[in-house]
């Protein structure tokens, strides 16, 4: 069985499109290597863990970065939680707050 990807809710993936098409298609290259090649399989400088069950797409584009904060759900699911323009070196507490808040309405 293959992972899958899939928003928490039509205000996530808003988020995501709302991003340049650069970075969308960034963020389209690394939900293509989780889906082939797991979790497992895909590391720095494409993911990385940021708290708890909270880990992070890293999104790059010519407009600046971006980040995709996700995390793994039963039956092999990614599911995207919050996607922002990041500003600063580390990800404010405000954008995990959020990502904390939306893990809450995951359906199992």
């Amino acid at each position: 069985m293959s992972w899958t990807i899939e928003f928490v809710s039509r205000t996530a993936e808003a988020e995501l499109t709302a991003l340049p098409l650069d970075m969308r298609s960034r963020f389209t290259r690394i939900a293509d290597l989780i889906v082939l090649f797991g979790l497992q399989g895909v590391h720095e400088p494409y993911v990385k863990h940021l708290d708890g069950k909270l880990w992070e797409m890293r999104l790059k584009g010519a407009d600046g970065i971006a980040r995709s904060i996700y995390v793994a759900a039963s039956g092999q699911r990614v599911v995207v939680l919050r996607t922002f323009v990041k500003k600063s070196q580390e990800t404010p507490q405000r954008e995990l707050d959020i990502a904390f808040a939306r893990m809450k309405e995951i359906k199992p």
